[in-house]
């Protein structure tokens, strides 16, 4: 199982990365592992209001649907427009396959979050 270091993790298995006043999101390397294959992501649309702890989408695979949990609260700026055509890049590579990217409505919120090596332990 890959982390990266510089990102922030929550135990609903999403990640963050952070840049400026923007983060953007995404489901781990462990996440995307026990999915399965991805066949489709339900994503928010830009201008959604994301609430940190709250669902912001789906991503369906061959196994099950899973809600896709806020890690941090932020307005969708962006969504990653490649996962309507090619769901499966998540599995091909889960931490450059984003889901969303938002403007942080509170930056506090990342002391909320899991580093690389606390979200690893728990997963292991």
């Amino acid at each position: 199982m890959k982390v990266i270091p510089e990102l922030r993790y929550s135990d609903k298995h999403t990640w963050v990365k952070i840049e400026g006043d923007y983060a953007y999101i995404g489901i781990t390397d462990f996440a995307q592992d026990q999915l399965g294959e991805v066949l489709f992501v339900e994503m928010p649309e830009i201008e959604d209001e994301l609430t940190q702890g709250e669902d912001f989408g789906v991503v369906e695979s061959s196994k099950v649907a899973s809600d896709l949990i806020a890690p941090i609260s932020g307005e969708v700026v962006e969504i990653n427009e490649r996962l309507e055509d090619e769901p499966e890049y998540i599995n091909e590579d889960p931490y450059d396959a984003w889901i969303v990217k938002v403007k942080l409505s509170d930056s506090d919120e990342l002391d909320n979050l899991l580093s690389s090596e606390v979200y690893e332990s728990t997963v292991e």
